[in-house]
């Protein structure tokens, strides 16, 4: 793979220079009139791409960047400067073969995402290996067998009685989870334990590792504003060319000193760097599981100025955690009223009764059994323990959020319940009001809630409480209203008005909010709120290297014309510094794919 791309991006220019060395070796032979078919036979296999190109503009009526160096070409041939064409046409190809080196690299990371699923798959035949297909051919409701190590391709539900997975691609926890029969498990992650099969619940298109490698194509292949206004800017470069070549003329009647000018002018720095700069950012997000669904983004959040977060999943774990439990009992022990709870929870698939149970098991409260359980969808759960009626619901009075336990119908416990805070969060909190970003935290939760989350991150952030999705819209709209450029931070879900209304929209991904979600223009994969400092830095980086090979090669290349017009360098020096000032700009530009 790597041979033939070399072969393929490195032709043109060996050919050009082939040529050339052919042409200096028969000048100096006895067959010098050859040698005037070679340098024709150079220059036309060098500015056959860019002829193609620039014809393609023409019809198309948009400006082509080419038409500086075919001037040039042009010149030289008229006058008589074989040497200085044919290094026109040799910087030429090796300027197009720079370009696809760098855009490769620059798309890494895609390639090693693209290649880390295979491309067929063992089919599973009453749970052992059976023929093998291609993924595309693979349907829903198939059997496929994962032997160890391997990477799940696609979406579906363990059929073995267990198995381990790695989920760090996807989800950034660097653990290996325990699976049982029927549990979902996603592509892209990894078999860590015996050979498995899974049951195929998703074609290859509508998978999961597969929608985000789509996302991050996508990205990929529209254009930022950035690069729009490096296109313009092109038209402006030309036109600036062309007045300090008609100025050389001017000045000395010297049509050499014309050619040096044209010869040195590059809009590499403008055309190229930039594009390569914005798509290293783009992969090199993705190597840190932040997915950019859309390269303009990465430009827009480079300029925020303001971040409103939503608090659960985002500032807080997004898993609600028993905090205490008061008894209110006279006859029973809170070790006896914990147990009778988590028997009645035990039974229900609500997050809170999930909490409850863990909580039983964390503090070793006595396992005891439920009868005659129903559970009321919206209301609560209630049955039989220990031969008395109890139902556990939502406490509405209480000042945070609360299960109580009524043994009939008298509250006997209250069970407070809080979604913890994630550990990182004060400090990236601390870290972003250094760096001068206006913070704020739009939650529905109650006012005391949102005063405990303004205790433990401190006063740089502004939290406002018991909001509905459509406060939150009004809320981010007024902030812009203000002037602020905002980044909206949050799930993805009852966040999406407010997430469409900011400038950028971010959200953090679990198994229920995966990359493709609409209201996101980027995705973490994981939870760590530091993917936030993270995504930040990586556009902040992306558009400064942009713009720093623009000015560094556009600055270089006006010195370089300004010197040619007055003398200072002939055609062939030109030429020269024409490749290494494109080799600079692509160099810097570069450095924008790697993890800063």
């Amino acid at each position: 793979m790597i041979i033939r791309s070399l072969i393929t991006w490195w032709r043109g220019p060996l050919l050009v220079g082939v040529c050339f060395v052919l042409y200096a070796f028969l000048r100096s032979s006895a067959f010098a009139d050859a040698a005037f078919g070679v340098a024709y036979i150079g220059v036309a296999l060098g500015s056959a791409p860019l002829i193609k190109e620039t014809w393609q503009e023409l019809r198309a009526r948009r400006y082509a960047i080419d038409y500086i160096a075919l001037l040039a070409l042009l010149v030289a041939l008229v006058m008589g400067q074989y040497v200085v064409a044919l290094v026109i046409a040799f910087m030429a190809s090796t300027g197009r073969a720079l370009e696809a080196y760098g855009v490769q690299l620059a798309r890494k990371s895609l390639t090693s995402l693209i290649e880390r699923i295979p491309r067929d798959i063992l089919m599973a035949i009453e749970g052992t290996p059976g023929e093998k297909r291609a993924i595309a051919e693979v349907r829903v409701g198939d059997t496929i067998f994962i032997r160890k190590g391997e990477v799940i391709p696609l979406d579906g539900v363990l059929e073995s009685e267990n198995g381990l997975t790695d989920e760090s691609s996807i989800t950034g926890e660097p653990y290996i989870i325990d699976k049982i029969k029927g549990d979902v498990v996603r592509s892209g992650t990894v078999n860590k334990g015996e050979a498995i099969v899974i049951g195929v619940t998703a074609e290859e298109k509508d998978s999961t590792y597969h929608k985000i490698i789509e996302l991050v194509e996508k990205a990929q292949g529209e254009k930022a504003p950035l690069i729009r206004l490096a296109d313009k800017a092109s038209g402006w470069f030309a036109a600036v060319t062309l007045v300090i070549a008609a100025g050389a003329y001017f000045i000395s009647g010297d049509w050499g000193r014309v050619l040096a000018v044209l010869v040195i002018a590059t809009p590499c720095p403008l055309i190229l760097a930039t594009p390569i700069a914005l798509l290293g950012g783009v992969n090199a997000a993705a190597k840190r599981r932040i997915i950019v669904k859309r390269l303009a983004s990465l430009e827009t959040l480079a300029r925020v100025n303001a971040l409103v977060f939503d608090k659960t999943g985002t500032i807080t774990l997004g898993v609600p955690r028993v905090t205490s439990v008061e008894s209110h009992s006279t006859t029973r022990s809170v070790e006896e009223l914990i147990g009778i709870t988590s028997a009645l929870e035990r039974n229900s698939l609500h997050p809170l009764a999930k909490s409850v149970v863990s909580y039983a098991h964390s503090v070793h409260a006595p396992m005891m059994q439920a009868s005659r359980v129903e559970e009321q969808i919206g209301k609560g759960i209630g049955g039989v323990v220990a031969g008395s009626r109890f139902f556990v619901t939502k406490v509405q009075d209480h000042d945070s959020m609360a299960v109580g336990l009524y043994e009939n119908d008298v509250l006997a416990a209250t069970f407070s319940i809080e979604d913890e805070i994630k550990s990182e969060s004060r400090a990236i909190i601390e870290r972003l009001h250094r760096q001068n970003f206006l913070l704020h935290i739009f939650t529905g939760d109650k006012a005391s809630a949102a005063a405990r989350v303004r205790e433990a991150l401190g006063a740089h952030v502004q939290v406002t409480a018991e909001m509905s999705p459509e406060d939150k819209q009004r809320g981010v709209a007024d902030l812009k209203q203000k002037g602020f450029r905002i980044a909206m931070v949050g799930d993805g879900i009852n966040d999406a008005p407010a997430l469409a209304t900011a400038d950028v929209g971010l959200v953090f991904s679990n198994e229920e909010r995966t990359a493709a979600s609409d209201a996101a223009d980027i995705v973490f994969l994981g939870g760590e709120f530091s993917l936030v400092c993270d995504a930040l830095g990586i556009a902040q980086r992306t558009v400064r290297i942009a713009f720093t090979s623009i000015f560094i090669g556009m600055g270089l290349s006006g010195i370089g014309m300004v010197v040619a017009a007055l003398g200072g360098l002939p055609p062939l020096a030109g030429a020269v510094v024409q490749e290494l000032i494109d080799v600079i700009a692509i160099l810097n530009a570069l450095r924008a794919s790697r993890q800063g």
